[in-house]
């Protein structure tokens, strides 16, 4: 069982940048890949970005790529998304998953989500 806090969302410009980061218990975390999705108003959640249990191997949705980086750190147990370039259209509702599967596109685990807005 994993339990995910994600935190450092907010009001942003377009063209800033915002780092999120989730915060997981539970001794298994390391043993987990991990990912970023969202949720705009009206819209389904979303598969943004993931990241292998030990960090080797990434994947990120097309519209984020060179944007936004995902990270990890198995030894505070934390997860981090930095965005950066931000545009209107990346706001949304993120959400940390853990436990990936199904080519990363699903999750076991989810927080409850923070919210990013970009508007001038």
């Amino acid at each position: 069982q994993a339990q995910l806090v994600e935190s450092g969302g907010g009001l942003v410009q377009p063209g800033g940048s915002l780092r999120l980061s989730c915060a997981a218990s539970g001794r298994t975390f390391r043993n987990y890949a991990m990912g970023w999705f969202r949720q705009a108003p009206g819209k389904e959640r979303e598969f943004v970005a993931a990241i292998s249990w030990s960090g080797d191997d990434t994947d990120y949705q097309d519209s984020v790529k060179g944007r936004f980086t995902i990270s990890r750190d198995n030894v505070k147990f934390e997860v981090y998304l930095q965005m950066n370039s931000l545009k209107p259209e990346d706001t949304a509702v993120y959400y940390c998953g853990g436990d990936l599967y199904n080519n990363y596109r699903e999750a076991t685990y989810w927080g409850q989500g923070t919210q990013v807005t970009v508007s001038s």
